[in-house]
């Protein structure tokens, strides 16, 4: 198994019970979580040797979040202590036509302000086999687009394939900010993951007439931007999750695929969602074992991908509790859902 490296912020998650709105929750539901982290904890349950590094304050909350990711394996040793605080995000869990909906508290937290020194990456590096971030990251501030390009330098100093899932956030910051920091970090990635909304705002290309609030896929359109994405970044790889918002409830889930040579569309999955939260980490876990797996087979590699993200919908939380053999018996067409006994 591979030596994976995730960077970015993990955060106190509070979510109201059920699907209460938050005008009715008198209490909250408390677990810790983020884009990369989740996808840390994913590649630990798959096998991986998988770190995270991040800044944390240095008490019991940012003991609390370091504990959440050494409970699935992943391990903390490179993690920085210090800082004012830990993010937190509150999350309203949307049903049938009511969408979900999520307010941050984010501002001023440890790994927003964290500097490059404050890590030894050489050492982080050292021995490794990939590293994964987000556009999250480099959208906490000035400083973490810093910290982010020199983790990405050190990475290819080592010879570490990199990936990067554009995760764009208008929350924190402009399409104009995302898509001169993101052009500039494109140089260093190899596999670029993102949906069609993340590969307007942070790279500007548009996938024809694909709407996802209409439930419709231009695969067509797919195919054209990631050609022109190849061509211009020259991407090993670029991969797209495919969302088809029929309610909140119910999703149609599948995604595109390509290398350069070949485009492929997956297997499709009707999901009725539990917790879309970390569904697309979940993917890009997913896509980065099925990459390292199956030695870059695009096919088998999305469709793992595809299948462990299906099963994610499913559990509640950010991060996804489910095993290689689990995710490969619905990649293999098991679907029924009947009881293990």
């Amino acid at each position: 198994m591979a030596k994976v490296v995730t960077m970015g912020e993990i955060m106190l998650r509070l979510s109201t019970p059920g699907f209460q709105r938050f005008v009715q929750a008198k209490s909250f539901d408390v677990c810790y979580g983020g884009g990369e982290a989740n996808v840390a904890v994913s590649l630990a349950n798959y096998g991986h040797k998988a770190c995270f590094v991040t800044k944390l304050p240095k008490n019991e909350i940012g003991d609390s979040a370091i504990n959440s990711l050494r409970e699935y394996g992943v391990c903390t040793c490179h993690i920085a202590r210090g800082g004012e605080r830990v993010g937190i995000y509150y999350l309203e869990t949307g049903c049938s036509m009511r969408p979900s909906k999520v307010i941050y508290d984010r501002a001023h937290s440890s790994i927003s302000e964290a500097k490059a020194e404050d890590f030894d990456f050489d050492a982080i590096f050292e021995g490794k086999d990939w590293f994964h971030f987000t556009g999250i990251t480099p959208a906490l501030g000035d400083d973490a687009i810093k910290l982010t390009e020199e983790a990405l330098k050190a990475a290819k100093r080592h010879g570490v394939i990199v990936s990067c899932d554009l995760n764009f956030r208008k929350k924190l910051w402009s399409k104009e900010k995302a898509q001169k920091v993101m052009d500039r970090l494109m140089q260093y990635v190899d596999v670029c993951i993102g949906n069609e909304e993340d590969a307007e705002a942070c790279l500007g290309f548009k996938a024809g007439k694909t709407d996802v609030t209409k439930g419709s896929l231009d695969l067509e359109a797919y195919k054209d931007v990631f050609t022109q994405m190849v061509n211009k970044y020259h991407f090993k790889v670029v991969c797209s999750s495919l969302r088809e918002s029929y309610s909140a409830s119910d999703n149609g889930w599948s995604a595109a695929i390509y290398d350069g040579k070949e485009f492929y569309h997956s297997k499709k999955y009707d999901v009725r969602i539990v917790d879309r939260v970390g569904g697309g980490d979940s993917f890009a876990a997913g896509l980065i074992h099925g990459l390292i797996e199956y030695n870059f087979d695009i096919k088998k590699a999305v469709e793992f991908g595809v299948a462990a993200s299906a099963l994610k919908h499913t559990i509640p939380g950010d991060t996804n509790h489910v095993s290689k053999e689990e995710v490969e018996t619905l990649m293999n067409g098991d679907a029924s859902g009947r009881v293990q006994r």
